[in-house]
């Protein structure tokens, strides 16, 4: 959780780490931010606030 919004980190095989980075700094821009919770075995919520 601590690193999700770091740009290039991934956990995926194919993947490029920018997407969740590029989404903070465009609600951010908008005076907004992303919410999360999340428990192991149970779920995540992103929530986006405006």
């Amino acid at each position: 959780m601590d690193s999700i919004f770091i740009p290039f980190f991934t956990t995926k095989k194919n993947g490029s780490g920018i997407g969740l980075s590029l989404c903070k700094q465009i609600m951010m821009l908008h005076k907004g931010k992303i919410q999360i919770t999340s428990e192991e075995d149970k779920g995540t919520i992103m929530s986006l606030v405006f």
